[in-house]
């Protein structure tokens, strides 16, 4: 298992960025505290996937914040992220382990309790819950779960998971983080919080600030 920090962990994607210059942004997400980056695109090519991908990754050579890609194995062999976050109908994570060898982080969505008690069977690094809240950021089948569904789900996974970490993800922000983390999540994915605000280092700023104090008070920190 790999070590992942998933405290305030940002995805950044193109059609919530207003426009803006990815690595930019991401340069102020970490600046402000993001733990771990993701790339999310849903419409772009292969080729400005990968592109684009490759400019996040140079962006944050130094830093020591991965960078993950959303959904494409291919595209984070292509352009040599650090790791790659599956859903429940992307490559499995066993097909993507052996693809991208042992120290690649490998993260996964689960939605379901009876999907947090399959855990133990995958390799991944880290889990991610959701959707909690409502959001406009993706289009999701299934309702929100609620907090106390995260609840339920994150003790599941707990569970059968070890200590991987577990995350929470969907309409998370500055007004209901601390639930999550009080809920059981170990960190937040944020998209719009962060990545559509005016200030993006202030938001993660904020986030950050937020998710440390509830862990403490959980402690969890």
């Amino acid at each position: 298992m790999n070590p992942v920090d998933l405290r305030l962990y940002g995805i950044v994607d193109p059609e919530h960025s207003r426009g803006r210059d990815l690595a930019a942004l991401v340069l102020d997400a970490i600046a402000g505290g993001c733990t771990l980056i993701q790339y999310r695109d849903k419409q772009a090519d292969t080729r400005t996937l990968v592109a684009r991908a490759r400019a996040l990754k140079a962006a944050l050579q130094g830093s020591r914040v991965p960078l993950l890609v959303n959904d494409r194995v291919d595209v984070a062999l292509a352009a040599e992220a650090d790791g790659v976050h599956l859903g429940q109908e992307d490559m499995h994570a066993s097909d993507a382990r052996r693809l991208l060898g042992p120290r690649a982080i490998i993260g996964v969505t689960i939605k379901t309790p009876e999907q947090a008690d399959e855990l133990y069977r995958l390799p991944a690094d880290y889990a991610c819950i959701g959707g909690v809240f409502a959001t406009s950021s993706k289009v999701n089948p299934e309702p929100p779960i609620g907090l106390e569904g995260l609840s339920r789900i994150a003790f599941r996974a707990r569970l059968a998971g070890g200590k991987i970490p577990v995350g929470a993800i969907a309409g998370i922000n500055e007004t209901n983080a601390a639930s999550v983390i009080a809920m059981g999540a170990d960190g937040i994915a944020v998209v719009s919080a962060i990545f559509a605000a005016d200030d993006v280092r202030q938001a993660a700023r904020r986030l950050r600030s937020i998710v440390d104090s509830a862990l403490a008070a959980r402690g969890a920190l």
